[in-house]
């Protein structure tokens, strides 16, 4: 028996600011939508992994989500480590910074935090 990431999901409160942010930050897109009455779904693909981010938007909530703690979080790795903190910085979404670790967090009109990791070589 196998098990393999499908995607995950995050419930946002405004679905258009929410995905602009997701592709101005880590370029995702679109890749597919699902409409129904009460909600929407729109699955957002780096176009390069099978791995989707779940975007669900329930349209009668009144109110942003409690996100608790926040020790939940996703995680990129990107190939210009540099590049990506300079734009995050200008576009003011960095909200944790671990110069030890070699990581930042991002975090999205929600809250959720996004960890940005350097692609690391093989030694």
């Amino acid at each position: 028996m196998r098990f393999r990431f499908a995607h995950n999901n995050i419930n946002v409160y405004d679905l258009e600011k929410s995905m602009d942010f997701y592709e101005k930050t880590l370029g995702l897109k679109e890749s597919r939508r699902i409409e129904k009455e009460d909600f929407t779904i729109v699955y957002l693909s780096d176009g390069e992994t099978g791995h989707l981010l779940e975007l669900t938007w329930l349209k009668n909530m009144d109110r942003p989500y409690n996100l608790g703690d926040n020790e939940i979080h996703l995680a990129f790795v990107t190939d210009d480590f540099d590049g990506a903190y300079r734009k995050h910085k200008e576009m003011g979404c960095v909200c944790f910074e671990n110069p030890s670790m070699g990581i930042y967090f991002i975090s999205d009109p929600d809250g959720y935090w996004t960890e940005i990791i350097p692609e690391r070589k093989q030694a």
